[in-house]
């Protein structure tokens, strides 16, 4: 069966900038629908089913951050990326505040536009979101319920953070394989820069503290890489 296509909500007042975003993405297999202002932009978002929105900043009759703020009070999950002229820290700050996914300040390349648009959708599909239904993971002698923020041997529950638990999880998704450390950063961090880089190497370590009562169970740091949860099957 062949998936179906993401679908684009754009709200760009600049005629001109619309419909080369538009006709660009359907190129690309996306469907695009085109909203020319945020009043429209928020009308159509309601009428209608979307998977990723494109916001401009600077638009009549309701700004982005407008707009988003209502889209969020909807959907927490829902990818929204940001575009502006300016780029005042103070509106990307804002942009953050109400939700957004990543941002970019114009003029952009439509190559740059389609990668950050590619990187967020893999970041946020790789997370269960809201309302999905994620089953536990047996773990060797552990079993971990990503729901619960759990993880239980003999009876006895440790409570994992958020950043621990998102982590196992992704690492029980790909268990005996590869999980690669740039997507482990983009989805649980945002960025895969150095600071987050040390940040996940000290959840990795706590990790290995929690599982050590199984000495099947390795958390392997493939250089370079990656990382690979070594467990027994199932």
């Amino acid at each position: 069966m062949s998936k179906s296509p993401i679908r684009i909500l754009l709200c760009e007042d600049d005629p001109n900038l619309g419909k080369l975003l538009s006709d660009y993405l359907n190129a690309k297999g996306f469907v695009t629908t085109w909203a020319q202002d945020g009043a429209e932009g928020v009308k159509t978002f309601f009428r209608e089913t979307f998977d990723f929105i494109i916001l401009d900043v600077m638009m009549p009759r309701k700004d982005g951050f407008e707009v988003a703020t209502e889209i969020r009070k909807e959907s927490k999950s829902i990818p929204i990326l940001f575009l502006t002229a300016r780029s005042m820290k103070e509106d990307t700050l804002e942009g953050f505040k109400v939700g957004a996914d990543d941002y970019m300040t114009k003029p952009f390349s439509m190559e740059e536009l389609l990668v950050r648009i590619n990187a967020i959708l893999r970041r946020t599909s790789s997370l269960p979101q809201a309302g999905e239904e994620v089953t536990s993971f047996n773990i060797g002698v552990y079993e971990f319920d990503y729901n619960k923020q759990q993880l239980t041997h003999n009876g006895a529950e440790q409570r994992l953070t958020t950043k621990e638990n998102e982590l196992l999880f992704l690492l029980s998704r790909h268990k005996n394989g590869l999980l690669e450390r740039y997507h482990a950063l983009s989805a649980i961090w945002g960025d895969a820069n150095y600071f987050n880089g040390r940040s996940m190497d000290v959840y990795i370590a706590k990790l290995r503290k929690h599982l050590k009562a199984d000495d099947r169970i390795e958390i392997l740091n493939v250089h370079g890489k990656g990382f690979k949860l070594i467990a027994p099957e199932d």
